[in-house]
């Protein structure tokens, strides 16, 4: 027996009480003028609710019979209405609530000493509010460094200001930053922004202590001058100058010349006197910009780190040359031009922007690209995908588990990693987990639109569930509308076929061959399943070409097909469900029957095209 089933009735009763205006016996006055409210409750539900109302109404006891009265001036009433429900019933509901009235909650549980809550409310930030933390994070830094209860905000600021301090310079209160978290963001290792950047944001910042300083250096007075170099003093020393361009230096630290101390004033100035126009004096390594259209030099630097197979910690070793090759809005996405300018380059970095979310997928191919239908081994290779675009923290890498089918080579497909992990073929691709350690993208949850495509039923176009009807020529149901009326002939169901016609696979259902057996679309010999048009004699594709669904310029849209495999075991059409059942948003998934009544729908999803090479 479970003893917690009573406890959401002793929560109702609890929260009656609370709204009783009998038998109470202390009001709580909240708030400051001119906006206070006076809350009644009991004192014996505080005492063993909070230690700090405990120890507050030790000391105003009244034998007299007259009410206690407390007072609460640090805390809102709104506030205190929502914490007042969770000492009562345990309850807190935060939908209404937005992010800065949840801190102020927090901060309000601490007071209280209500260290459950305290806890809660610290996870549930971190967790559903990362952006917001990271724009305010000046106010989240000090506010959990002041108080003791705080240690998942402590530990999140720590990490933050170690992995990733450059997005507490992009913060909005960035310029109330302490003079000390301020150098310890510079020293980072994992400061990736240019040495510009870093001296802008420095200037930024002591302007910012001294906002009677004109924004303009060169109406700056001497005493100016002054105040400024006093600001910035402890800063200049960890600034890298000479990883500054001589154009860089003239338009942006010259004129604050009189900053600097005289003597690194000098040094600077014999460097990019002495050096080329564009030229960088040697200094710190750091990636400068690449060119692509999808990640950025932050990226670069962290996919560095895995080719060396470093954490994400770790300083850089190499500093790698990111040279562009193939990019599908220059150099088109059908497969025969992807051979011809990327077979047999060797260490090459593949990156695909998903149309529909911005998410951002790759491979890294250490021995190069061939057209001869095989499988190449090697022990380097990896894969990875970036769930927000340009957030690097939120990434899935994925090395070779199985090294003999790292890199996968057909002149009639694009970059490929594995049996299955990463493939791309035209504008389209799937990601199913195989040869490589970690599925690196997940089910898409948005609904695709069959375009010209309506519902028989209720005439909408059909999002998401297509329902074909497998006996009518043209006639579809979207997923609502299905268990409404409609007589069907006949039932389809899943065939499958024998030797000759496909052969057992050593390794999974989808590497059988249908021998003598074409795809009518891309004229190869279909492997794994085989869709067969209801309607037309002979009229067979390849998964490949049912998923990009380009057949329908050459073929009814309105037919339906069947999938075609073979007798690999018992529980195969299950087996190839689930390996089916996270592809890409808009591709098409496994077509299924389902009988009901002795009548038969098919359902389908339509393909999208969603991905862009680089």
């Amino acid at each position: 027996m479970n003893d917690d089933k009573f406890l959401p009735k002793l929560s109702q009763n609890l929260l009656k009480i609370l709204n009783d205006d009998e038998y109470y016996d202390i009001t709580i006055e909240v708030g400051n003028d001119p906006y206070i409210k006076i809350f009644r409750a009991h004192m014996v539900i505080l005492n063993y609710r909070s230690t700090y109302l405990q120890r507050i109404l030790s000391t105003n006891k009244k034998n007299d019979g007259t009410l206690v009265h407390i007072k609460l001036p640090n805390i809102s009433p709104e506030i205190f209405q929502i914490i007042l429900r969770y000492i009562y019933g345990g309850r807190l509901s935060l939908d209404r609530c937005d992010i800065s009235d949840i801190f102020k909650i927090l901060i309000a549980a601490s007071e209280l000493n209500l260290q459950e809550l305290v806890n809660h409310l610290q996870l549930f930030i971190i967790d559903n509010n990362k952006n917001w933390m990271e724009k305010n994070f000046n106010l989240v830094y000090q506010t959990s460094f002041e108080n003791l209860s705080f240690l998942e905000l402590q530990k999140y600021c720590t990490d933050l200001i170690s992995k990733r301090p450059d997005k507490i310079l992009k913060s909005i209160n960035f310029s109330s930053i302490s003079e000390k978290l301020l150098v310890q963001i510079i020293q980072s290792n994992n400061l990736h922004m240019s040495e510009i950047h870093v001296w802008k944001y420095v200037i930024k910042w002591g302007l910012a202590q001294n906002p009677q300083l004109p924004s303009d250096p060169a109406t700056f007075s001497k005493d100016d001058f002054v105040v400024l170099k006093n600001a910035l003093q402890h800063l200049i020393p960890f600034i890298e100058f000479t990883n500054l361009t001589p154009k860089e230096f003239s338009d942006e630290v010259l004129p604050y010349k009189k900053v600097l101390p005289k003597e690194l004033y000098k040094d600077l100035l014999k460097i990019f006197i002495n050096s080329y126009p564009d030229s960088r004096p040697n200094g710190k390594s750091k990636i400068q910009n690449i060119d692509s259209k999808i990640i950025t030099f932050q990226h670069a630097t962290l996919i560095s780190k895995w080719i060396d197979k470093l954490d994400i910690t770790d300083k850089s070793i190499s500093l790698y040359e990111f040279k562009l090759i193939f990019r599908e809005s220059r150099d088109g996405f059908a497969s025969n031009e992807f051979h011809e300018i990327c077979d047999n380059q060797s260490c090459t970095l593949t990156i695909v922007k998903v149309r529909e979310n911005n998410q951002i997928l790759g491979g890294y191919n250490p021995i190069g690209w061939k057209s001869d239908r095989s499988y190449d081994a090697t022990k380097d290779s990896f894969i990875f995908s970036f769930k927000n675009g340009n957030d690097i923290d939120e990434h899935i890498l994925s090395r070779v588990m199985n090294e003999n089918y790292a890199i996968f080579n057909d002149h009639t497909y694009g970059p490929s990693f594995g049996g299955a992990d990463l493939i791309l073929r035209g504008n389209s691709g799937h990601c199913i987990k195989d040869s490589y350690e970690k599925q690196i993208r997940g089910p898409s949850s948005e609904p695709a639109l069959h375009y010209d495509v309506y519902c028989d039923y209720c005439n909408y176009t059909i999002r998401g569930m297509r329902w074909k009807c497998a006996s009518c020529e043209n006639y579809d149901l979207c997923q609502d509308c299905k268990p409404k009326s409609h007589i069907y002939h006949y039932p389809y169901d899943h065939v499958f076929e024998l030797v000759p016609h496909s052969v057992t696979s050593n390794r999974s259902p989808r590497f059988a061959v249908h021998y003598g057996i074409m795809c009518k679309h891309c004229n190869s010999e279909i492997r794994g399943m085989r869709w067969e048009c209801t309607f037309c004699q002979d009229y067979n594709l390849c998964q490949n070409c049912k998923s990009t669904s380009l057949y329908i310029y050459d073929h009814p849209n309105n037919h339906a097909f069947r999938p075609i495999g073979y007798q690999y075991n018992s529980e195969f059409l299950f087996l190839y469900g689930m390996l089916l059942s996270n592809p890409f948003e808009g591709l098409q998934k496994i077509l299924y029957v389902t009988i009901v009544n002795q009548t038969a729908l098919m359902e389908d999803v339509i393909n999208v095209p969603m991905v862009n090479f680089l």
